[in-house]
């Protein structure tokens, strides 16, 4: 329901499923961030991947289909979480496309003014390089290293120079600057091959399909601890049959049952300072169903994210 005023008065004005402003879930747009829980961000950028482009489009797909969710309340949680907790949509990140290197601090920096308010941030991509800046400014603010909950295709931990913009290495940059601690960190559903894991478990997609998901939700919860965290999900996680917008398919992912179990049962467990969902690519999705995906994982964490002290 949107507000507008009449001769009468302030009245609800009903919003259609397919039309009006494309916020995620409805939200109101504003970076007004005090007293706000969560703010959403979306950052347009896909620059940096080795595959197939079209990212960039990624966070105003996921909106779109999330004003499908807003119809009614979450399910499994039965509540709409932009009604029950106060949380924003900030728009996007600007940057100059033609100018590589103003992209790192235009992200860094838009990540850094939520956080230092104590506002959690949960990031659309956008390919995966975006997630280096959110994680950063999120470990940052905190003052130690984060332990990493990571779903994706690849461990993202290939050799880096520590100047590339490059979705298939920011995490061995973040672990050796000293953003994540690795022995507090887990990878799930990978399944390419890397012979440096930089100390991550890598919980790869076999294990998972073999082992099943309450396995694996007890060995990520295991190796996270009570440790503060940052959660990114990769939509390449799931299987192009689920997911076949992105940039870097892989057969024998994760499906979408799977990954939503996995990811509804930790989601509440852990000490989350910062998430985000990337690589959701629109010219190669079909009907929708990879943005509605992504959608889904942004809007179960917004029920499910605990809150705790948000000064932390």
């Amino acid at each position: 329901m949107a507000e507008f005023l009449s001769a009468e008065g302030p009245h609800e004005w009903p919003t259609l499923t397919f039309a009006g402003v494309m916020s995620f879930g409805r939200a109101p747009y504003s970076r007004a961030l005090e007293g706000v829980d969560i703010a959403i961000l979306g950052v347009p950028f896909d620059l940096a991947t080795t595959g197939r482009s079209g990212a960039r489009e990624g966070p105003n797909a996921v909106r779109v289909e999330s004003a499908k969710l807003s119809e009614l309340e979450n399910f499994p949680h039965g509540f709409d979480p932009i009604k029950e907790r106060r949380i924003v949509d900030c728009g996007d990140v600007a940057f100059d496309t033609n100018r590589a290197e103003t992209v790192l601090p235009a992200v860094l920096g838009a990540a850094r003014e939520i956080v230092a308010t104590g506002t959690r941030l949960l990031g659309l991509g956008g390919d995966h390089f975006v997630t280096y800046p959110l994680l950063r400014a999120a470990a940052e603010h905190h003052g130690e290293p984060l332990a990493l909950v990571h779903f994706d295709a690849h461990t993202d931990t290939w050799p880096d120079d520590g100047e590339r913009l490059d979705h298939g290495s920011m995490f061995r940059r973040a672990v050796t600057e000293g953003w994540i601690d690795p022995a507090a960190s887990s990878q799930i559903g990978i399944r390419t091959w890397n012979d440096d894991t930089m100390g991550l478990d890598v919980v790869d997609a076999p294990w998972v399909h073999e082992h099943g998901t309450a396995a694996t939700i007890e060995r990520v919860l295991t190796r996270v601890g009570d440790r503060a965290c940052y959660l990114t999900f990769d939509i390449d996680c799931l299987d192009p049959a689920f997911a076949p917008g992105t940039g870097t398919p892989v057969v024998g992912g994760l499906s979408t049952a799977q990954a939503l179990s996995i990811w509804r049962a930790i989601c509440p467990q852990l000490h989350l300072l910062g998430a985000d969902v990337v690589e959701v690519s629109p010219p190669f999705d079909v009907s929708g169903i990879t943005a509605l995906a992504a959608a889904t994982l942004a809007h179960d964490l917004l029920c499910a994210w605990p809150l705790g002290d948000r000064r932390r």
